[in-house]
């Protein structure tokens, strides 16, 4: 009825934890100051950015003060 299956060997798995390599990764370039500035630069303005569509959309999130008068349409005042 119930088939037995196959163990699956997974002694690979820990054979490769145990694997060390004897090739070191290249050291890191240093940054230079060109792209350090521009870095800061970029940054800067993307967060100018986000400042300024913030203030230029505050004061279409508040709520809109009804108009003084009200507004009627020609079809409005009968013809």
């Amino acid at each position: 009825m119930f088939r037995r299956r196959e163990s699956v060997p997974f002694s690979f798995v820990a054979e490769a934890d145990r694997f060390r390599s004897n090739v070191t990764p290249p050291p890191r370039e240093r940054t230079t100051v060109s792209q350090l500035a521009g870095r800061s630069l970029v940054g800067l303005t993307v967060v100018a950015g986000l400042i300024g569509s913030l203030i230029l959309g505050l004061p279409a999130l508040s709520p809109a003060q009804g108009p003084s008068q009200t507004q009627q349409t020609e079809a409005a005042h009968g013809r």
